[in-house]
């Protein structure tokens, strides 16, 4: 069990490295737009659909890595004054009642949306670049694909860290 919360892990930390660059590139891309509009005084038509999609791209990517490393929001007044091992029971509980069963939805909803959407041929009609939207939609499902992932990862870590009374 250990080894396989191991891969997952080693998956999480690695696309949230991988997905990083994806923020140089936004950058990057938005600090042309500013060059193009203000110097140039000749804005691009497809700066923002592409910026959208790059921060769809950041959003999702960065889901399971920052569950890794214990990086969204938790509401733990009462939780860190527990014991190691009742921190990871009432993680486990949690973890049951409403991570597991959240995720579980956002799966089915985001593989339905993806294939209607591809089915459709949908495209976007914010900008004159008309792109496909399916892909979007499909970043965004496999990044809800690897945040349950990483989930079940920390399940493992913290039904051990239940049995054993030690901190993860």
């Amino acid at each position: 069990m250990r080894k396989t919360a191991q891969i997952i892990e080693f998956v999480s930390e690695w696309s949230g490295r991988l997905i990083a660059w994806f923020g140089l590139a936004l950058a990057l891309l938005l600090s042309f737009e500013i060059f193009m509009r203000h110097v140039l005084n000749n804005p691009t038509s497809y700066t923002y659909e592409i910026a959208s999609m790059m921060g769809v791209a950041i959003g999702a990517g960065g889901l399971a890595y920052t569950h890794l490393h214990q990086g969204h929001v938790r509401v733990d007044v009462l939780w860190r004054l527990l014991p190691p091992r009742w921190q990871a029971i009432t993680d486990l509980i949690g973890g049951i009642i409403f991570f597991f069963p959240l995720l579980i939805v956002l799966v089915y909803v985001s593989t339905l949306w993806v294939i209607h959407s591809y089915e459709l041929h949908e495209i976007s009609t914010e900008t004159y670049m008309y792109p496909i939207i399916w892909p979007v939609r499909l970043v965004l499902l496999l990044g809800v694909i690897l945040l349950l992932t990483q989930g079940v990862a920390t399940f493992i870590r913290d039904f051990s860290s239940a049995r054993e009374g030690k901190p993860r």
